[in-house]
């Protein structure tokens, strides 16, 4: 399994981790993304590697019918256990177990990077209406933070970010240009411990060794305990969650 796979999969077996530590998406965020449908109704609306539901339960919270589909059994067991009142099932981005054309919306929530989007973007569009959106969120820390920059270059790994910009690979005949929201939030913490807990979950420090992984967590440790903004008590992490917008288009 080269390192690409490896990472794609190394979530499952710390699921009630990743459920307990990763941030929500912000609301503002879910709103724009369906702005183009020019509906305040109930909509049935697909997360497409839904995880442990992290962004599903800000659909269900907005009132929408919500289908969550993901491949890793352990991540929908406890999306399941979480989230109450969707449909859970097993699928994948390439093969998604929804008829034709029986969606509002698909909302991908920091997952898209891991799908064959020559396969993915087709297969998305074929269970949207035309007119229905598809949006792809990422949700990363706040440049503009001092102590935050400082502490990406502490935790960073020898296995590198999946950071990037997916508007040149979101392109196929049935969808529109690309559109790009940007909306500020933030992750309560409630100790250094609890944000070493955050970035544990990412792949990067999952597929890393065991001696790598304890020598990164000390130095991460350290450095919050010392920093006035995170030392004590309860601390917000700034947040900045990146929304790719695109329209599925009449045949």
């Amino acid at each position: 399994m080269d390192l690409h796979a490896r990472r794609a999969d190394s979530f499952g077996a710390q699921a009630e981790a990743y459920a307990e530590h990763r941030p929500d998406y912000p609301v503002a965020a879910i709103r724009w993304a369906l702005e183009p449908l020019g509906k305040t109704e109930q909509l049935d609306v697909l997360d497409l590697a839904a995880g442990t539901g992290k962004l599903t339960a800000g659909l269900v919270a907005e009132g929408h019918r919500v289908t969550a589909v993901e491949p890793n059994e352990q991540m929908l067991s406890e999306l399941v256990r979480r989230v109450h009142g969707v449909r859970a099932l097993p699928g994948h981005a390439e093969h998604i177990p929804v008829p034709d054309q029986t969606l509002d919306a698909v909302f991908v929530g920091t997952a898209f990077h891991w799908f064959d989007q020559e396969k993915a973007l087709p297969e998305i569009a074929r269970v949207l209406r035309p007119g229905g959106v598809l949006a792809a969120l990422w949700i990363d820390h706040d440049s503009g933070s001092e102590w935050l920059t400082e502490f990406e270059h502490v935790s960073s790994t020898s296995v590198e970010s999946q950071r990037q910009d997916p508007s040149g690979v979101m392109t196929h005949p049935l969808f529109g240009a690309v559109e790009r929201g940007t909306f500020l939030h933030a992750h309560r913490r409630d100790s250094p411990e609890a944000l070493v807990a955050t970035i544990n979950t990412h792949s990067r420090m999952l597929v890393i060794d065991d001696e790598e992984r304890a020598s990164i967590n000390e130095k991460m440790l350290a450095f919050l305990r010392e920093r006035p903004e995170t030392s004590n008590g309860p601390f917000d992490v700034p947040l900045r969650s990146e929304v790719f917008r695109l329209v599925r288009v009449s045949e």
